[in-house]
């Protein structure tokens, strides 16, 4: 699909690594959730056990590691938190507002597809300037389908959603579990990776890598 590029392709982003540089701050945050429940874990290590899951799904798993339940309000209380650090640190992935404004002057359709809430994107992308090229029917979120990333699910719903086959889309990723994803609905993926470790990653997972939102553009045929 590189190349020139018709009103009849549909580009799907992801959000957290993508558009909003989230995972930093989230990781640590998690990190610090997780230790004080009882379970030690630095950021990288949640980085390494929990990218592009689900945040029910990632209790779950510190649930098992624990052994025991956690408490009712443990997730509301990390997400106040998180909330919190994202409104004193959180900032755009560096080029991504240059690739939307180009994919939007050249009619190109355009939107996101993400394992977390619409209420966590809404937050993300307003804080971060980015909400202007997101309409409300333009959010897509793992909560609308049974099965988040690495099931197809998300993402031929918003495929379907914005009138588009799944041979039409193409995907922009930064996780493993997306990348997947996208190659099981049957959709181009190009994977963002400014580190070696997550291109080799993104490569086995079927995805073709880049490093810079600039190099984005070229492969989307914006330059």
């Amino acid at each position: 699909m590189t190349g020139d590029w018709t009103k009849t392709l549909l580009v799907i982003f992801d959000c957290d690594g993508v558009l909003v540089d989230s995972e930093p701050t989230s990781n640590r945050v998690m990190a610090r959730a997780i230790t004080e429940a009882g379970l030690r874990m630095t950021p990288e290590e949640v980085a390494a056990a929990f990218q592009g899951m689900r945040l029910r799904d990632m209790q779950a798993e510190v649930e098992r590691r624990l052994g025991r339940t956690l408490p009712d309000t443990w997730l509301e209380t990390f997400e106040h938190e998180r909330a919190a650090a994202f409104e004193e640190e959180l900032k755009p992935v560096d080029g991504i507002a240059d690739v939307l404004q180009q994919v939007r002057a050249a009619g190109t359709p355009f939107c996101v597809a993400s394992q977390a809430s619409t209420s966590k994107m809404e937050l993300t992308l307003g804080l971060t300037g980015l909400c202007a090229f997101f309409a409300v029917e333009r959010i897509f979120s793992s909560t609308m389908v049974h099965h988040g990333k690495p099931a197809p699910d998300l993402f031929l719903h918003a495929a379907g959603a914005m009138g588009f086959d799944a041979d039409r889309c193409v995907v922009v990723e930064d996780g493993i579990a997306g990348a997947e994803g996208a190659r099981r609905a049957g959709m181009k993926c190009y994977g963002y990776a400014p580190t070696a470790t997550r291109r080799d990653a993104l490569a086995a997972a079927g995805a073709e890598t880049f490093s810079s939102m600039e190099q984005l553009s070229q492969l989307l045929g914006l330059r």
